[in-house]
């Protein structure tokens, strides 16, 4: 069983997910394109911004593990949680004022995801047919906000979250959840905030071109799966690498994996770390194409549902 623990590195208060384009002399630009993280710059930022992080995280984790030692079946408050969300767009350009159709798409994409209604569920391979979760929770759209502005980009600083730096402050961010809709800039997908961080910008940012199915959505991110990913950080999930060469995820459940997979890596594909394990490249916790993730685990479900559960850190969402 894999070993879970909290590290300084996995008390991280946001993670930044970027599409990587490398632009080495004589390499191939499309064949570099892909997710990757840049989390110092950020992790330093916070851990700096507010010292009281590291506790929190580490109060957070603790709950957690509690939650799941004293057999926690990972029943969610009221067997169901349905969640609001509130959408704010920020939009420059008329591709970036993105339509209600195409925000209802992320919506739609949440809703199979985390109730195994994905069309690729089926896909997920025998060896892990046992561990893979339909995680019970829907998400249901509240209302769309629009804002226009002259910001070409906005970074990672979450300026789009605060009015007085041209944003939208978030709605009722302790029972709803708030999206970004924004251009993030530096070729950034988007970034989420975990549970434990301050209220005045809790929640996820996409950037308008991976937002939803439609519209500006572009590929090979155009199938809503960074919305997918950036919720399951919202909700207390890491990397399934551990951000960290054969680290861990704090989920038992997952295989050890070397570092984040990209693309859409063939089947099997074998882990160097102790045991060497087929990789769940699958997970939409890796870092591959929107079309190779398609799947969160049972101990995934567990450890997001355990936030929802009294004394959880998003427990209002249960009431």
């Amino acid at each position: 069983m894999k070993k879970v623990f909290l590290s300084a590195i996995t008390a991280l208060l946001l993670f930044s997910c970027q599409n990587d384009q490398s632009e080495s002399a004589g390499s191939e630009t499309s064949a570099l394109s892909r997710r990757a993280c840049a989390t110092q710059d950020v992790l330093e930022a916070q851990l700096k911004a507010d010292p009281t992080l590291a506790i929190r995280m580490n109060q957070i984790e603790a709950f957690t593990n509690e939650q799941l030692i004293k057999g926690f079946s990972g029943r969610l408050v009221n067997g169901k949680i349905e969640i609001p969300v509130v959408v704010n767009v920020l939009y420059k350009t008329t591709a970036q004022n993105i339509s209600n159709a195409q925000i209802q798409s992320q919506i739609d994409v949440l809703n199979k995801d985390f109730n195994a209604l994905n069309s690729d569920f089926n896909s997920v391979p025998a060896l892990f047919s046992g561990v893979k979760a339909n995680v019970g929770i829907t998400f249901v759209l509240d209302q769309v906000i629009r804002k226009s502005t002259t910001k070409t980009s906005w970074g990672t600083n979450d300026a789009m979250k605060k009015t007085a730096q041209g944003g939208i402050a978030p709605t009722s961010p302790t029972t709803k959840l708030n999206l970004w809709s924004c251009a993030i800039g530096g070729g950034i997908l988007g970034y989420a905030q975990f549970p434990g961080g301050a209220s005045s910008t809790d929640g996820v940012v996409i950037d308008s071109k991976y937002f939803g199915v439609s519209g500006s959505a572009n590929a090979p991110y155009n199938l809503g799966r960074t919305g997918t990913h950036e919720v399951g950080h919202w909700m207390n999930l890491r990397h399934i690498w551990g951000d960290a060469t054969c680290g861990s995820d704090l989920v038992s459940d997952t295989p050890t994996h070397n570092t984040a997979n990209y693309g859409v890596p063939a089947y099997p594909h074998y882990s160097t770390c102790s045991g060497t394990p087929v990789e769940m490249t699958m997970n939409y916790m890796d870092y591959t194409d929107d079309a190779g993730m398609y799947m969160f685990s049972n101990g995934q479900k567990s450890r997001m549902a355990a936030i929802f559960v009294s004394g959880g850190p998003r427990a209002a969402f249960g009431i």
